[in-house]
């Protein structure tokens, strides 16, 4: 593959915070941790408190992988690495969409990947661990039961049941087979198939079943995965959920620097509640609320607690709360020696609201990197783009601004009438003349004539666009497909195609030109073809 690479301003696709964030404005400064440099994460590093938890940790991810370590031996090694105190993490998340869902799944643990690697360049003396946080607590099914591949939508058709990581895999075998005949005959469609079947249909439990796929497709380059939702790393947050429950702090903290946001011309992207966390059990997960009275409710259950009874559950059960979004950011800081969180556009958005909450609870706040994100395509599109007189810069622009401008740039005919409305304005100016003689209120009218014919030239200018047009149709039609290839919905590729479609080419060599060609701290839009 060949790479070019444009700023993300200029794909007119991303939110005014986050290209704010990338450009290191002064407003948002206060509300981000260290720049996402080198400089930075020497800060970073010199600034990092103590983990106290990596047996722990470690001891956690050797039980969740079990015998898959045997065969995967870079990852084993990178597992052993996290009991060394010089050992650090760079982390990414996900919700677990069946078969990795969109694209950018697969671009954000590229860029934790080859972040890790570049930091162990530019400091030997330390380590670095690419990590996969599974998003195993969230119950939002909806939004991971189906993907798209070659345009068709593949739907695992089931009742959600609690946290999605927990839900039973016996009912995806329709998807699984709907998925694998979309992918052709070739090794590659065939190594990917065996993949998903394994997956899939030898994992009773959808976290189980989205770790070994994962590992799978990047074993290799020693990405760690890891599922929080268990009773031994909740313990080790036990006292921050507690203190929050109790007190609402995340509340006061987030509020606040949500408004500070927003009074800065700022988007926000969550709101923090009294109380950020769930009660969750195999069979729902359901917001903890306090009521008037003082005891707390589990909605929707008819269950609820007196405080000192919510203690006692806290204590004993410290695996039935689930943090929500305004939490799980503190959680994965607290049980990882991390450096680095790799997010999307709303990801590093909400994160920026959560600064004032770490350092109330005194929890080290990880430098904020934007994932790197792409578009992929081959040698026929590239070659038609360029016949087409675009460039990849421009093909952002809209399919009717892309028309016209190709239509003006290669017409025969001159297809404005400035010249003759310059010429028709002289005239009006005469007519104004004569009218304000004979009578100045008359000439109001003439500014009303004239305002009318200049409307009615502009509508014959798009009619003389129009007509022209038919004189360029197979062209337009061009970049019509272009448009439809490569935005599929009229939205980037990254947030609808499955990898599928570049696997079955590309092989696992797709992965190794993902690596080769992302840098993540240069904030480009990369285009390979």
């Amino acid at each position: 593959m060949k790479a070019t690479y444009i700023d993300y301003s200029e794909t007119n696709s991303f939110s005014k915070t986050l290209i704010a964030y990338i450009n290191n404005q002064p407003e948002l400064q206060s509300f981000a941790g260290n720049r996402p440099t080198m400089e930075g994460f020497e800060q970073q590093i010199n600034d990092k408190k103590p983990f106290e938890h990596r047996d722990l940790l470690v001891a956690s991810l050797e039980a969740q992988y079990g015998d898959l370590l045997s065969s995967s031996p870079r990852v084993a090694e990178n597992i052993r690495l996290l009991k060394d105190p010089n050992t650090y993490t760079v982390t990414t998340g996900h919700q677990l969409n069946i078969f990795t869902g969109p694209l950018y799944f697969i671009f954000k643990i590229i860029t934790a990947i080859r972040l890790a690697d570049d930091l162990k360049k530019q400091f030997p003396e330390a380590n670095f661990v690419p990590l996969y946080w599974m998003a195993t607590e969230d119950h939002d099914f909806e939004e991971i039961n189906h993907t798209k591949v070659f345009g068709k939508k593949i739907l695992w058709d089931t009742e959600k049941v609690a946290a999605t990581g927990r839900m039973d895999t016996a009912s995806i075998r329709d998807a699984v087979r709907q998925y694998k005949g979309i992918l052709g005959l070739s090794a590659n469609s065939e190594k990917l198939a065996e993949i998903i079947d394994k997956a899939y249909l030898e994992h009773s439990t959808l976290a189980d079943a989205t770790r070994y796929l994962v590992n799978a497709l990047f074993q290799e380059f020693g990405l760690v995965i890891l599922d929080a939702d268990q009773a031994a790393l909740k313990k080790v947050f036990l006292p921050i959920m507690e203190a929050d429950i109790f007190s609402e702090n995340s509340f006061h903290a987030i509020t606040k620097t949500s408004a500070d946001l927003q009074a800065l011309g700022f988007s926000t992207q969550v709101h923090a509640r009294e109380i950020n966390f769930f009660y969750l059990t195999d069979s729902f997960r359901e917001r903890l609320v306090r009521l008037p009275d003082g005891r707390f409710e589990v909605l929707h259950q008819q269950l609820y607690f007196t405080e000192e009874e919510l203690r006692q559950e806290l204590a004993q059960h410290p695996e039935r709360f689930s943090p929500n979004v305004i939490m799980r950011p503190m959680y994965e800081e607290v049980i990882l020696p991390n450096l680095a969180y790799i997010g999307g556009g709303a990801e590093i958005v909400y994160w920026l609201q959560l600064k004032a909450n770490f350092e109330q609870y005194g929890v080290d706040f990880p430098i904020l990197i934007p994932r790197n994100s792409a578009m992929l395509t081959d040698d026929q599109v590239a070659v038609r783009i360029f016949r087409l007189d675009l460039t990849f810069k421009s093909i952002f622009k809209n399919t009717e601004s892309l028309k016209k401008e190709y239509v003006r740039r290669h017409t025969k005919h001159r297809l404005t009438l400035s010249d003759e409305w310059m010429e028709l304005n002289a005239i009006f100016q005469k007519i104004k003349l004569r009218t304000h003689k004979i009578d100045p209120s008359l000439s109001l009218s003439a500014d009303a004539v004239k305002a009318r014919l200049k409307k009615a030239i502009k509508n014959l200018e798009k009619k003389l666009l129009k007509a022209d047009k038919r004189n360029h149709e197979e062209a337009l039609k061009h970049i019509d497909g272009i448009k439809e290839r490569l935005f599929p919905g009229g939205g980037l590729q990254e947030r609808t195609e499955n990898v599928a479609l570049f696997y079955v080419k590309y092989g696992d060599q797709l992965f190794k030109d993902l690596y080769m060609y992302f840098n993540p701290l240069d904030f480009k839009f990369t285009i390979l073809y």
